[in-house]
């Protein structure tokens, strides 16, 4: 799907964010004439266009069991060991059965967050490309919990076992996601056991800018409360959740209704159901909460990306463009010394030239005819451009591992590396002092894109914010409107 089906399908479902479809636009042509985006890509690419909430977590951490509970309805596999090695997004349908679809049916679609997933798989290790159905699944269902809305349940988390490319697809998932649901079992395995699994669940993620969306869950605490004291497993979670960072107390713990395993004790039967209900509830709120704060994130989004241009990849590429001049010249003042340390030799081998002339006699017969002259000027003109295209040449290639060492592989690494190859051509001059492609032209499309961005976010609160009490399109404000008019 292209930037104009996008703005379609937008256009019948969140009219608001067309102007967001138009605004990534300008930046695409910004980022295109830079360099720091691929040819045919798009910012609008790196995005999820719906609300997206990623539920991660180790083998047996009752993620489907959670997922099947909140649609109303078995979708997904479930069992204490490990059901499925993929990630599966599912959506909505209209038609009256879930069906399954390959992974291919993610990679080529634009509105899904694993759009040109099989490319960065490829990057990982060579053929991964090709084997996206291994990786990914779609799965359609027609419960009207997931109207609008996007889950992915991802395989079991094993930090230490997990290969290459399944982690780059977690982290991946968690930059996208609107909300992360991280789910723990509460009593298998000991959370001692897994200290490589909640150092990158919870310690690479309490610490985030955006760590607010991460929901750290306790799940199967219907096992836990059959223990002689639930109370010290729930302490041994605590300990360990906080010395990866996440204090005490910030946790959910829930388990499912449906699948529960009976509670003897009435009591305390009362006060994990007590707990759980609340627990669920809340999250419950937060994964409802999402269809309102996409919006907000797509339009954050956009400016983060119009300001990261201006303010990050814009200076970065200005610093490497006059590492490689520099370089360049070091190389030109290196090579065109040794040329004239030899022609100042040759010089003086040749003999001193004849009395009143200044000029050795060979050097005498070049300048006797006109044609002699010019092509040795022009014999001269070449060298020195080959010479000085060997010294942009190996400047190139100091500065390009220059910034290997510097960044590792990555989408940074690569929209900077296509950066160089623009200022690097051989038609460019090494003295401009703006990187290819900032001009004026450029700097007022990013405020532009900066404007439009603020303008959604009115509008967006205009939706959503009634501080009068009365909603802007409703009888009451018009009334207002037009009495404030005629006074």
């Amino acid at each position: 799907m292209d930037l104009s089906s996008l703005k379609e399908q937008l256009r019948r479902e969140n009219p608001l964010l067309v102007d967001a479809v138009a605004a990534f636009a300008k930046l695409d042509r910004v980022g295109g004439r830079l360099g720091i985006l691929p040819k045919g890509g798009s910012f609008a690419q790196r995005i999820a266009w719906w609300p997206l909430i990623a539920v991660l977590g180790p083998f047996s951490a009752g993620k489907s069991t959670f997922i099947n509970n909140y649609l109303g309805q078995p979708l997904q596999q479930t069992g204490t060991h490990a059901v499925d090695d993929t990630f599966t997004v599912i959506c909505f349908t209209g038609e009256p059965e879930a069906r399954v679809l390959p992974g291919v049916a993610l990679d080529a679609d634009l509105r899904f967050p694993f759009y040109k997933m099989s490319q960065e798989l490829e990057k990982v290790e060579a053929g991964e490309g090709g084997r996206i159905d291994a990786y990914l699944k779609l799965k359609t269902c027609p419960s009207e919990r997931v109207k609008g809305l996007i889950l992915i349940d991802s395989p079991g988390f094993d930090a230490d076992a997990q290969r290459t490319a399944t982690l780059r697809i977690t982290d991946y998932i968690m930059d996208l996601s609107d909300l992360v649901l991280v789910l723990f079992d509460a009593n298998r395995p000991e959370p001692g056991a897994m200290r490589d699994t909640l150092h990158h669940l919870v310690a690479g993620t309490v610490n985030r800018k955006d760590s607010s969306k991460f929901l750290y869950i306790l799940n199967r605490m219907d096992v836990t409360a059959r223990e002689d004291s639930p109370e010290e497993v729930v302490g041994a979670w605590q300990r360990a959740l906080a010395q990866h960072g996440l204090t005490a107390g910030k946790f959910y713990r829930i388990y499912s209704p449906e699948a529960a395993l009976p509670i003897a004790d009435e009591a305390l039967c009362r006060r994990f159901e007590s707990k759980r209900d609340k627990d669920l509830a809340e999250i419950h709120g937060r994964m409802a909460q999402v269809r309102v704060e996409r919006s907000y994130r797509i339009v954050g989004t956009l400016e983060k990306m119009a300001r990261e241009i201006e303010d990050g990849f814009v200076p970065r590429i200005r610093e490497l463009c006059a590492r490689w001049r520099r370089t360049t010249l070091r190389f030109d003042a290196l090579f065109f010394g040794l040329a004239l340390a030899v022609c100042v030799a040759a010089y003086v081998l040749a003999g001193l030239p004849a009395e009143g002339r200044f000029l050795p006699g060979w050097l005498s017969w070049v300048f006797d005819a006109t044609w002699r002259v010019l092509a040795f000027a022009a014999l001269v003109a070449a060298g020195a451009g080959f010479v000085h295209a060997k010294a942009r040449a190996l400047a190139e290639d100091r500065t390009r591992k220059a910034l290997a060492r510097e960044h590792p592989p990555g989408a940074m690494r690569e929209a900077l590396e296509r950066a160089l190859d623009r200022n690097t051509v051989w038609w460019r001059s090494i003295f401009p002092p703006e990187p290819a492609g900032w001009g004026q032209a450029s700097r007022r499309r990013i405020r532009e894109a900066v404007a439009g961005a603020e303008a959604l976010v009115q509008a967006l609160n205009d939706r959503y914010a009634h501080p009068s009490g009365a909603r802007p399109d409703s009888p009451q404000t018009s009334n207002q409107t037009e009495c404030g008019s005629t006074s």
